[in-house]
Parts: structure tokens; sequence; C-alpha cells
């Protein structure tokens, strides 16, 4: 079924999964703002109709071009409906031989520039009553692997920032999902990926591995580039779409056995973890008040006839 006309955002839109999504949605009639850090490499998009395709520079890394851009955006084609926050890349090799450097831009490329786009877009969504965002974020967003702990970091800060931003904004009429993708063929561990500088301490090691595997290209992959385009284009034009959505059976399964082992562990600790609370006088436990996550918390923040997430 086609999705009803709407105005959509993609950044990292040069090359990978954020080119497979312009791809789709200008094949299903939607009106695209494609960005990049060239936009030269979009020249060859071909879209239906002039107006279906806006293109612009953008470094994500950078906070007013951020604002400028999603301004210049909305003003062009009138609004903004879904925006997906695509741009990143991978600083692949073990934790202790990352430069300072190298950390600092992974967090900004990775988690602090998503953070600048999601403020620079919100006040448009909030004016027009609704709206979405969509975070690419990873697999290795929900569970640790060896050799991509700097990545891994900035995908965890992209999950917890974008799982309290939908408690927050949910009363306004947005929408918020967290796209984990697992391994695909997009040239993410090819151009976009940069390598630490090897230590002879970790030779041999997961990470040592890992890194060496990045390198020559010989990475497998599971997923389906246009197949998983496709599915978010699919589920953000739903009119309730999930928090989290993991795509590739690579994805599900690491998820799965992550958030399992997870919670073994923590049965482990309940023990513990309640000895530790406050006792009243007779030694009873004082009782706490669970805390209620997004799903629970953000009716209490729904102002009065406010609408539903796009």
């Amino acid at each position: 079924m086609t999705a009803p006309a709407r105005t959509w955002i993609v950044t990292g839109s040069a090359a990978g999964l954020g080119r497979a999504l312009v791809t789709e949605l200008l094949a299903r009639g939607q009106t695209v703002a494609a960005t990049a850090r060239d936009p030269r490499a979009l020249a060859d998009l071909r879209p239906p109709s002039a107006q279906a395709l806006w293109t612009a520079r953008l470094d994500v890394t950078d906070p007013e071009q951020i604002r400028q851009v999603v301004d210049d955006a909305a003003r062009a084609l009138g609004r903004i409906d879904v925006v997906i926050s695509n741009a990143g890349y991978a600083l692949v090799g073990a934790a202790e031989e990352a430069g300072r450097d190298q950390i600092d831009r992974q967090i900004r490329t990775n988690l602090t520039g998503p953070i600048h786009l999601a403020q620079a877009v919100l006040p448009h969504l909030r004016a027009q009553g609704g709206g979405r965002i969509v975070q690419i974020s990873s697999m290795a967003g929900q569970r640790g692997s060896p050799g991509t702990a700097v990545y891994c970091a900035t995908k965890w800060g992209v999950e917890g920032f974008f799982e309290s931003l939908a408690a927050e904004v949910k009363g306004f009429g947005i929408g918020v999902t967290i796209v984990e993708p697992g391994t695909v063929s997009t040239g993410f561990f090819g151009r976009s990926k940069e390598v630490t500088i090897a230590s002879p301490a970790y030779a041999g090691t997961p990470a040592a591995i890992l890194r060496r595997r990045a390198e020559d290209g010989r990475l497998s992959c599971r997923g389906d580039l246009a197949k998983m385009a496709g599915a978010i284009v699919d589920v953000a034009t739903r009119p309730t779409a999930p928090l989290r959505l993991a795509l590739g059976s690579d994805a599900y399964a690491t998820i799965r056995r992550g958030l399992t082992a997870r919670l073994a562990e923590l049965e482990d600790q309940k023990q513990i973890a309640f000895s530790t609370d406050l006792t009243g006088d007779d030694g009873s436990t004082t009782p706490s008040t669970p805390h209620r996550g997004p799903e629970g918390s953000e009716d209490a923040h729904r102002r009065p006839g406010a609408r539903q997430p796009r």
C-alpha cells in the first residue's frame, strides 16, 4: 500500500542505508530533504520531479549548520513530517588504542550530532502538532563487543537519549523510533570506518582480529540493504510505531542473547539490591515506587488534547 505523501529529512544520504532510504522514499512518491557532507554524491539521484528532492551539505558535527539546514528544509518544503538521523561511522580497534581525537570525532558524529539534530527539528514538529524522529542505532546499542568499544559507547548513549526523548515529546504528538540494524553490506566497515593504531599488546585478541577483518573487508553480513530501508519506511509511517526496531536475524539474536543474559544477572543480584533500601525503625524496608519507563511515564506528561505521534 502506498503511504500518504510526507516530507522527510534523511542525514548521511550519500551512501549505504541513507542512500537506500532516499531511493525507497522517492520510489514511494515522498518528498525528501537529503543531506550529506558532500552533496555532489547525491547528484545522480533521479527524483520523479524536481520538487520531490531537496539536497544540502551537512556536517552533523556542526550544531549551527544542523539548525540552519533544518530551518532551510522546512522553509523550502513547507513542513517536516519524519526525520531519519542516519549519519555515522564506526571506530574499530581496542579501546586502549583509541586516540583522543578519534574518540572525540566518534562521539561528535554518532552521539552529539543526533542530539543536536533532534533539538533543531523539535520546534518544527511541535509547531505543526506532530511528526516522528527515527534514529539509526545498531545492535551494538544493546550489546557491547570487543573492537568497537567507543562505537558501542555512542550507540548506548543514543539509545538512552532517544528513549528519554520519546517520553518527553509524546505529549506533543511526536513519536520516536530507534532502529537497531545488524550487519549489512553498506560499506560501513569500508569508507564509513576508522581504525585505531594497532598495539602489539593486543595482537591476536578479538579486537585486533575484528580490526584486521574490517581493514580487509572480510566481515560477513546478513542484512539486505533495500529490505531494511523498506522496513524502516513501513514502520515509520504506521499510526503507532515501536520505540525500538531490530532489523536482521543477527540483530534479533544478538539483542535477545544480551537481554536474556542481563535479566539472569539482574535476578542473581535481587537480594543484594533489596538489601540496600532504607529501613524503618522497626527494621522493615521502606516501600519504593517502581520506576516506570517511557511507556509508563509518557502518559503522565501528556498535554490535554495532544495528538498521538504520526
